[in-house]
C-alpha cells in the first residue's frame, strides 16, 4: 500500500469580492472553499491535467465574445432606429412654414445645427456620456409600496 504525501497548508490573502465569489462558488458547488481553490489553482497551473483543452477554453472565450459583439451590435441597431423614428415622427407633425419666415428659420435651424454639432464634438471629446448622466437614484421610484 502507498502512502499518499500529505497535503501542504497555503494561507492567502484574498480581496473581499473575491473571497465572497469563492465562498459563493463553493457553495453553490457543495464544496470546501478549499477544494474549491485548490481546484481552481490546478487548472490554472494545468488546464489539461485538470480535465480542461486549453483550445475549448480559448474557444469558449471567443463564443462569449462574439455573443457580446452580437449584443453590441443589436443594441446600436435599436438605438439607430429609435432615433431615425423619432425624427422621421417629429418632422411628420411639424407643421410647414410661410415662405415669408422660411428663410429666417432656416438660417436658425442651420445657427442651431452647428451648436448642436459643436456639443456632441466637445462631448464625444470628453469622457461624458448620456448613459452616464442618467443616475438610477434620479429616476422616480416605480415599485409599488408595501402596505404596512
Amino acid at each position: 500500500m502507498t502512502m499518499r504525501a500529505r497535503k501542504k497548508r497555503l494561507s492567502v490573502y484574498l480581496e473581499p469580492d473575491l473571497w465572497k465569489g469563492l465562498r459563493t462558488q463553493a457553495a453553490r458547488r457543495s464544496m470546501s472553499d478549499s477544494l474549491l481553490a485548490e481546484a481552481a489553482i490546478a487548472a490554472w497551473l494545468d488546464p489539461d491535467a485538470a480535465g480542461g483543452d486549453p483550445r475549448a477554453s480559448l474557444e469558449g472565450a471567443m463564443q462569449r465574445l462574439e455573443r457580446r459583439q452580437a449584443r453590441i451590435e443589436r443594441d446600436l441597431s435599436i438605438s439607430v432606429e429609435t432615433l431615425a423614428l423619432f425624427i422621421r415622427i417629429w418632422f411628420t407633425s411639424m407643421p410647414g412654414l410661410p415662405d415669408s419666415v422660411a428663410a429666417a428659420a432656416r438660417a436658425q435651424g442651420a445657427e442651431r445645427y452647428d451648436r448642436f454639432v459643436e456639443m456632441l464634438g466637445r462631448r464625444l471629446a470628453s469622457d461624458r456620456r448620456f448613459r452616464t448622466d442618467l443616475k438610477t437614484d434620479d429616476l422616480p421610484d416605480t415599485e409599488p409600496k408595501s402596505s404596512q
